[in-house]
């Protein structure tokens, strides 16, 4: 990165016209050229500053309308000007906000919509939302793109045999027993790529890593010294958030980014970005000024028709960004496009995606453009994009967001698995729907089971250890009286309320737990699991940790070794299910015989074979037997008993092959996941499942060698499916 210091001295740097492509500024030969959409402004000056907290601007660029404007976008080059420079806009025009929508106010210093690096190391929320107040403005950076990407390896595209694993940035290295030398930072993260290795899984979902507003935060929680945390406040869509950054000053937002994909794809885990195009951090009228507000409010946000100084909120958060304007479509897929294209990353998740799909009146559309731009982006045609498929103001679009590629978060099975281990009863038909990998949501429609992120836990909402601990949600640490989170949890706390010494108490959430994730690596469709799960970390009730930088947010690493046996069964399942192809099939399954197995796909059983009890208002037992595909795959026999009484479950014959027990939540001292060459053959006719447990057995004959892990190769296209019916 160039010093701007050894440089800024002497006349003013010389202009020229500019062009309006490519958005933000860019370092090109000779200098940089600054592109910056504002349609209706009469005025703009460009302010150059050597450092982010530089008193004043070294020089002040004035633009000609005459020449330095085309049509949408303004532009201007500025001769031999060097990586590192900060810089703002300022943008003068009508501020007419009940009529038209428009916040001019040459007071305030913007911010690039498209700026590559940014720093808010002078910036104050309060000050930045008082329209007379011309300070505490945050700064972009000029940056170089120039990054060594020598010997990167890509991982498989796509989410077939992906295993993905939730994780925040910031809270996986902030405690201090990381023992990272730049904690809560992309290099902190880079030294602990070992451990995911261990873990077995293939990609990371990172929380918001463009720049957020960690001060946009109600007052009640910012008296109490709390900050946005989990990072749902994007100011900064290009840029990476300056605090994850190990020297943001000098506008390495970029290059450190990169050297943590580099470093994940090395280990052979894919990226996808948790990204959040519904709302912005400048919030409703009384939000502060920082980019689109002063550039183009009254396009890029959703406007009340009858009054626009007020803005439609469909987030809860304060604004909506109006994404079926086709600037602003623009926009979203023209940033995704740079990070899958510039910084690598391999797919993204989006936050409230049902937006989406809202025209500019705010009324849903049939085909609105976003998310259909977004799939028939060439750039972005390999990449796995996940809806998180509602909005906070009703829409619910869970089996049916627009377009064909999408994923979605599969929040019905999140529910229905979390009901069934609980032990609500009547469930049974549900459960297999859900195991089979949703179809009555992704067939009809030639989807697959890829097609379903499914989850049980995630960042928003009890950790895996909370769901088995609490009743309800404990939230005051958040300083809005618990008003806040979600009370729908189907959670059950196994009898005591919160932390206990009790073993009886301990041993059954222990049990859950790994009932509850067993479940999930057994499914058809995507398993994600939230970080800290495998070592069973509790937030203390709280369901709504958004604001919590602190322990009761961070992955205390002390628990990899007190939870060893826990993250012993997760690793494990992982292997389990990477062995075994069969589920992993990206076709619905049918119930059909599997030619030269004999057998079908799958068989759904109760207590009698064949026999599953799908009318059973109380039923919470559901076996069922799964083929392999290939040719020596083991056949799995998968059991689940939420009931409080043990069953004795008849087992099926396979002729010349033998069940082996593989898992029984049950177990304890290491027997819970025993490994094929471990494994000893069970001679009986039926399998005692015992209360609030999970079985599995591998069948195979007494001679077959354990099949080795199955690593997918390659992508499936995403054409024909054949639905499912348990």
């Amino acid at each position: 990165m160039s010093n701007p210091s050894n440089v800024l001295s002497g006349a003013p740097y010389r202009i020229q016209c500019g062009s309006p492509y490519p958005f933000g500024s860019t370092l090109q030969d000779g200098g940089v050229n600054f592109s910056l959409f504002c349609r209706h402004a009469s005025r703009l000056e460009l302010g150059l500053y050597e450092a982010a907290d530089s008193p004043e601007p070294f020089q002040v660029v004035v633009l000609n309308p005459a020449e330095h404007r085309s049509f949408f976008f303004w532009h201007v080059f500025v001769e031999d000007l060097p990586a590192g420079v900060h810089y703002t806009w300022r943008a003068d025009g009508p501020n007419d906000t009940a009529q038209s929508g428009r916040r001019f106010n040459f007071k305030k210093e913007l911010l690039s919509p498209a700026a590559r690096a940014v720093n808010d190391s002078l910036y104050d929320r309060r000050r930045a939302s008082d329209p007379n107040d011309g300070g505490a403005a945050m700064r972009a950076v000029i940056t170089d793109p120039a990054f060594d990407w020598t010997g990167e390896t890509t991982p498989c595209k796509g989410l077939e045999g992906a295993v993905i694993y939730e994780v925040h940035v910031g809270a996986f290295t902030r405690h201090p027993s990381a023992g990272v030398r730049h904690a809560g930072t992309f290099a902190g993260l880079i030294e602990k790529i070992p451990y995911l290795q261990q873990l077995g899984i293939t990609h990371v979902e990172l929380l918001p890593v463009m720049a957020f507003d960690e001060q946009d935060v109600p007052a009640e929680v910012a008296d109490r010294g709390l900050k946005n945390f989990w990072g749902y406040s994007t100011h900064s869509f290009f840029s990476p958030h300056p605090h994850y950054c190990v020297t943001p000053l000098l506008g390495t937002h970029p290059e450190e980014f990169k050297a943590l994909v580099k470093a994940l794809h090395a280990a052979g885990i894919g990226v996808i970005l948790d990204v959040v195009f519904n709302h912005t951090a400048e919030g409703g009228a009384g939000g502060p000024m920082l980019n689109f507000k002063g550039l183009a409010n009254d396009i890029f946000y959703h406007l009340d028709a009858a009054d626009r100084r007020r803005y439609r909120d469909y987030t809860s958060c304060g604004n909506t960004v109006n994404c079926n304007h086709p600037l602003v479509t623009l926009f979203v897929v023209h940033c995704l496009e740079y990070w899958a294209g510039e910084m690598h990353v391999d797919g993204f998740r989006f936050d409230l995606a049902s937006v989406f799909t809202r025209g500019e009146d705010g009324v849903p559309l049939a085909n609105p453009h976003v998310p259909w731009g977004i799939e028939f982006s060439p750039k972005l045609r390999d990449l796995p994009l996940i809806a998180e498929a509602w909005d906070a103001s009703g829409l619910y679009h869970v089996g049916s967001f627009p377009g064909m590629r999408w994923s979605e978060w599969n929040g019905r099975y999140r529910d229905t698995i979390r009901r069934f281990v609980r032990g609500d009863g009547g469930l049974l038909g549900a459960v297999a729907t859900c195991i089979s990998g949703s179809s009555d949501l992704y067939a009809d429609d030639l989807r697959r089971p890829t097609n379903s992120i499914n989850f049980i836990t995630c960042h928003d909402g009890f950790t895996l250890y909370d769901l088995v601990s609490y009743n309800q949600k404990h939230n005051e640490a958040n300083g809005e009286n618990n008003r806040d989170g979600t009370n729908d949890n189907n959670s059950w706390n196994c009898g005591i309320e919160g932390e206990t010494d009790d073993p009886e108490v301990l041993a059954l959430r222990d049990c859950q737990a790994r009932n509850l994730l067993g479940i999930l690596m057994l499914s058809q469709g995507v398993p994600m699991i939230l970080a800290g799960d495998e070592v069973l970390r509790s937030q203390r009730g709280n369901n709504n940790a958004w604001c919590q930088d602190n322990e009761l947010s961070w992955f205390d690493w002390r628990r990899v070794e007190t939870q060893g046996s826990m993250l012993r069964f997760v690793q494990q399942l992982i292997v389990l299910r990477k062995r075994h192809p069969s589920l992993m099939r990206n076709e619905f399954l049918t119930g059909q015989t599997l030619p030269g197995r004999g057998l079908p796909d799958i068989a759904w059983h109760g207590a009698k074979l064949g026999e599953p009890g799908w009318d059973d208002p109380n039923g919470r037992f559901l076996a069922w037997t799964l083929a392999g595909v290939m040719d020596d795959e083991e056949d799995l026999h998968v059991l689940l008993n939420m009931s409080d009484a043990t069953i004795e479950a008849e087992l099926p014959v396979i002729p010349g092959r033998i069940w082996h027990r593989a898992v029984d939540t049950s177990e304890t001292g290491g027997d819970d996941i025993v490994e094929p060459s471990k494994q000893t053959p069970h001679m009986s006719p039926a399998y005692h499942v015992h209360p609030r447990s999970l079985a599995v057995l591998e069948a195979r004959s007494p001679l077959q060698e354990p099949m080795p892990t199955y690593i997918p190769q390659g992508t499936h296209d995403e054409s024909g499916s054949s639905k499912s019916k348990p």
